[in-house]
């Protein structure tokens, strides 16, 4: 079967490789505000960098929406089909208020805006490696695997960011079969570090990766709050675990040091920065205490 995708766009060189589109934010009669997430958080920083003067309409890059082809890239056909149960949907969206949903509207005000996401971390992928970096405004679903999602994250955008790069770069022309394994050759992507500096733990991409070599993991999370995936740990290869409350002393010392060690043992081509605000002193999830100037230094060191 042969496999196409429109999600790597090229773009102008006028437009910086920030993936952004208003379809991102989730707007669902309000249900969203049942849960302590900012559904609208996407285009909040749109605005302040727009209203900084660093972005506007004609610099932003517009992404595609993740196909369901794009997904099987990593999702199991079974993990697909769940989504069509606003019950499981509802689960992972952790608003108990869609059950009662029809799924036809689950789709467009919650799937839909992840797909969208989803395309755009792909994009950034692809992107970073021509401009030497990109950002994707939305995106980071790091508690969704391959076959299950979890904590507002329905697609596994971290592993298909990684999937895409360690595959379609190999391929010759635009159509191409996928290999029951990844094949890695000299000109591809073949080494990649993930640095995840969110509050909680990245168990879904880590349960992808876990066998994968090629794939190095630095995660650095409240050890005492959700997922608390024990199985999952085992694929971080530089773990890092806070308690409650960490001083911005303590947090910056940390990601320096096994971010310098991390660097040491192994030589990426790609880095993957999930750069999780949720660390941010206050957020009613994280259970952290770094203050915005903190967090400014920690974007500044990765």
């Amino acid at each position: 079967m042969s496999f196409q995708t429109n999600l790597y766009l090229s773009i102008n060189k006028d437009q910086w490789p920030i993936v952004y589109r208003n379809e991102y934010n989730v707007s669902f009669m309000g249900l969203e505000k049942l849960h302590p997430f900012d559904a609208h958080k996407w285009k909040n920083v749109y605005k302040f960098l727009k209203e900084s003067g660093l972005v506007n309409k004609k610099t932003v890059v517009v992404p595609n929406e993740a196909t369901r082809e794009d997904l099987l890239m990593v999702h199991t056909k079974k993990y697909l089909k769940k989504l069509n149960c606003s019950f499981y949907v509802a689960k992972i969206a952790e608003v108990v208020a869609l059950v009662l949903v029809p799924n036809y509207f689950v789709q467009r005000a919650y799937l839909k805006p992840m797909r969208f996401q989803t395309g755009g971390s792909i994009l950034a992928g692809k992107l970073a490696l021509e401009r030497g970096w990109a950002v994707n405004i939305g995106g980071g679903f790091h508690h969704c695997s391959s076959s299950k999602g979890g904590g507002f994250c329905a697609y596994a955008d971290v592993t298909l960011l990684i999937k895409f790069l360690f595959f379609s770069l190999s391929k010759e022309g635009d159509d191409y079969t996928p290999p029951t394994e990844m094949i890695y050759s000299e000109k591809t992507v073949r080494r990649v570090m993930i640095v995840d500096l969110d509050a909680h733990q990245g168990n879904g991409y880590e349960r992808d990766f876990k066998d994968d070599a090629n794939v190095y993991i630095m995660d650095v999370y409240n050890k005492w709050i959700y997922p608390l995936d024990i199985e999952a740990r085992k694929a971080i290869r530089k773990q890092v675990q806070l308690d409650f409350f960490v001083s911005d002393e303590t947090y910056l010392r940390l990601v320096k040091k096994y971010l310098n060690e991390s660097l040491s043992e192994f030589e990426p081509q790609l880095i993957v920065y999930n750069a999780g605000t949720d660390i941010l002193k206050g957020d009613k999830l994280g259970g952290l205490s770094v203050t915005p100037k903190a967090y400014e230094n920690t974007n500044s060191e990765v």
